[in-house]
């Protein structure tokens, strides 16, 4: 185990070393792109470098402290040794799994942030008031995270909640936590305008994409159709009297299906029509990325045979049964009765779960 470890850690320090003699090339810091795929590259290969020299230094003290032992006669000494020793190779096995796991090929999207579409399904008023406390859910969560979220736009249910809310979340490994989110969210509970007591179901839709790069996506900014209107929005000044939203036009050549399609975005999330327009272009080449992107995941879901954090967007990943208290995500079969809390943000449990089956998977993937 130990050498057949140390052959793959090997060849990566050889290439440590190449990437960092790379990134200081004046050739590759004018390829942006390049540029900042072996920067992302070098810090991922840094933390297994450090790993490995850990896992090294770990399996010499164990080798000198046998050999110390074999020689040394005096029993406090002979004693000290056997408590290093142990400790040594109580970390062997530690120090292998942390290996394995940085082996495992990243998702390139993990570190990048998002932009989250909650959607209220089957189920009219319902589904919209479900569809607003899944977004307070997830506020709670990223305020807890100390994450920055920025709402880009939204539409109201009649009786409260959202039909649809669109809001972009930055911070560091965004993507790469709240990816498990994605999929169809289902509720339980009686509603407030049900007369006689009786539960119903009903559903919102919750999707994850990562944000685009600038250099991820090539878009003819010159064949956008850009119309501006009024925001409305609870009163001031502002409101209804300065054209500060934005609504982008453009049409894309779907390579898939061989076709053109017409993109729309709005944005009204500040009172600076600039600032709308720049992120609404940023929301642009997002949804572009994320249907270029889709091949990609939809191949990774077919070598799985569970599906955690990638797959079809339709399928049911969560219930959320008011009358039990209880929350049960179906992927991994995880069932608690902390609904309360749960809605409050407290959803970091879960989330861990899904990781540990996520990495579980990708490690027989990889053979490790």
């Amino acid at each position: 185990m130990n050498n057949t470890l140390l052959d793959k850690l090997d060849g990566l320090v050889s290439r440590y070393e190449e990437v960092s003699t790379l990134i200081t090339d004046p050739a590759v810091i004018a390829d942006q792109k390049r540029y900042v795929r072996l920067t992302k590259e070098y810090k991922d290969l840094g933390k297994i470098v450090r790993a490995r020299k850990e896992y090294v230094d770990t399996l010499d003290n164990i080798e000198l402290a046998k050999e110390m032992l074999r020689e040394e006669s005096d029993e406090d000494s002979r004693q000290m040794l056997r408590e290093e020793l142990s400790k040594s190779e109580e970390r062997i096995p530690r120090l292998e799994e942390e290996i394995k796991l940085l082996l495992i090929p990243a998702d390139p999207e993990d570190d990048k942030n998002v932009i989250m579409e909650i959607r209220g399904g089957t189920g009219g008023d319902e589904a919209a008031l479900f569809a607003g406390d899944l977004f307070r859910m997830y506020s709670k969560y990223i305020e807890q995270k100390g994450w920055k979220m920025a709402v880009s736009s939204f539409s109201e249910g009649a009786v409260g909640g959202y039909k649809e809310i669109i809001f972009s979340v930055t911070g560091e490994g965004v993507y790469g936590i709240l990816k498990y989110e994605s999929g169809v969210h289902r509720v339980q509970r009686v509603p407030a305008t049900e007369t006689q007591g009786r539960v119903h179901t009903s559903a919102a839709t919750v999707a994850v994409l990562p944000e685009a790069e600038a250099f991820d996506v090539e878009i003819n900014e010159g064949a956008i159709k850009w119309d501006t209107f009024r925001s409305s929005g609870a009163g001031g000044q502002n409101v209804n009297k300065v054209e500060s939203g934005v609504r982008a036009r453009y049409i894309w050549h779907n390579p898939m299906t061989d076709e053109d399609e017409e993109i729309l975005v709005e944005c009204t999330e500040t009172r600076d029509q600039p600032k709308n327009k720049e992120r609404a272009l940023a929301r642009l080449r997002t949804f572009i990325y994320d249907k270029e992107h889709q091949k990609y995941i939809d191949d990774i879901a077919s070598r799985r045979k569970t599906m955690v954090s990638t797959g079809d967007r339709s399928a049911k990943i969560r219930t959320y049964n008011y009358p039990q208290g209880r929350i049960t995500d179906h992927r991994i079969g995880y069932t608690v009765y902390n609904l309360a809390s749960f809605m409050d943000g407290n959803i970091q449990d879960v989330i861990d779960h899904l990781i540990v089956a996520e990495n579980a998977e990708r490690m027989k993937e990889s053979e490790l």
